[in-house]
């Protein structure tokens, strides 16, 4: 079978092909996050002062997926290859919230009706549709604008550390820069979702604030490993020159 003579794969440097795998599964999680993130769900052993179980979003559990792919990147590639890397993914979560409304807004068929779910009509069908894909425009404000505060600032802060220890001490850049920023990320959006959008009272909305910075610092913690683990491939794989530690 003859070649494309306009594009050979074969000659794609390698550094290029795994920056690729990563920009595609930074992009997919960071989409798949805006998709489930609409499903709230609780933790029944850690409830608050009245005894009530903590609500949190199930986007925390794929979105803390993204610093460490960043924190990869910037480490690997530097920061101008993960700066782009972040705005790939705000342009591309752009286009699947227009796709997304788009869907929303077409006609229902009598096909679509899902009787083994409980659905009898097309008009029910759209109202369950709707439920899961209409995002509130706050929300959506929110969160983008949580996300590129966020992530520009873990990039930044990465390297600053980076700097400061000169090279060394993998785990003090990777945590150091994504607890910062990830306590702006759940400020950001929450202040804007719940405070200005919904109108919750601050104290409570400060209190979910916690409780979600409670969880997104568990996690950043818990993917240290995994970044030493995905940095040690790459290294190996391309080549490179393993610093000091």
């Amino acid at each position: 079978m003859q070649q494309d003579p306009s594009f050979n794969l074969n000659a794609w440097p390698k550094a290029e092909k795994i920056y690729a795998v990563l920009c595609a599964f930074f992009v997919v999680v960071l989409v798949l996050t805006n998709i489930v993130g609409v499903k709230l769900f609780v933790l029944p052993f850690w409830t608050d002062d009245t005894g009530k179980a903590i609500t949190l979003t199930t986007g925390i559990v794929t979105y803390p997926l993204t610093f460490l792919v960043t924190d990869t990147v910037s480490e690997i590639y530097g920061r101008k290859r993960a700066d782009f890397m972040v705005w790939l993914g705000f342009a591309l979560s752009l286009v699947m919230l227009g796709v997304v409304a788009i869907s929303v807004g077409l006609p229902g068929s009598e096909v679509w009706v899902n009787k083994d779910l409980g659905f009898e009509t097309v008009p029910e069908m759209q109202r369950a549709f709707e439920s899961v894909f209409t995002l509130p425009g706050t929300l959506v404000l929110g969160s983008m604008s949580a996300y590129l505060c966020a992530q520009l600032l873990d990039n930044r802060l990465f390297h600053f550390w980076k700097r400061v220890t000169q090279g060394k001490h993998l785990w003090l850049r990777n945590n150091g820069s994504t607890v910062l920023s990830q306590l702006v990320d759940t400020i950001v959006v929450n202040s804007i979702f719940l405070g200005w959008g919904m109108g919750v009272p601050w104290p409570v909305v400060w209190e979910i604030i916690g409780a979600v910075y409670v969880c997104k610092v568990m996690l950043a913690a818990l993917d240290t490993p995994l970044v030493y683990v995905a940095v040690a491939v790459i290294r190996r794989a391309l080549q490179l020159k393993k610093p000091e530690s």
